[in-house]
């Protein structure tokens, strides 16, 4: 029955992506697909889900403008910040997209002070 729900779930995500006609994709969109398809693998937890999206979301942006040296800094301490602010904002039936992207955001913010 629960497989049931997620199948659901996975396909009115799909079909509200093509409604809304997202062609680049955001950390919210990236992250959402994600840990939406993470928690369908009987095996993956709340925590590792959530973990891996956040590093995969994380690292896939190329949307700083920080020079190639800066870069890996820069991700890894929005990485470090999103671990420890935003990890548990998302929910077995609900990623929360946007306030992941929120507090991923605000973490962009602390980060770029530190290495701009």
């Amino acid at each position: 029955m629960e497989a049931r729900k997620m199948r659901a779930l996975v396909m009115m995500v799909v079909v509200m992506e093509v409604l809304v006609g997202q062609s680049a994709a955001s950390f919210r969109d990236c992250y959402a697909k994600c840990f939406i398809f993470c928690m369908i693998e009987p095996s993956q937890t709340l925590c590792s889900c959530s973990t891996h999206c956040l590093k995969d979301c994380i690292f896939s942006e190329s949307q700083n403008d920080l020079h190639e040296d800066q870069t890996n800094n820069y991700d890894f301490c929005k990485l470090g910040c999103a671990f420890s602010m935003c990890s548990s904002i998302s929910s077995k039936g609900k990623p929360n997209g946007d306030k992941m992207d929120d507090c991923v955001g605000s973490c962009s913010k602390m980060c770029i002070k530190s290495y701009s």
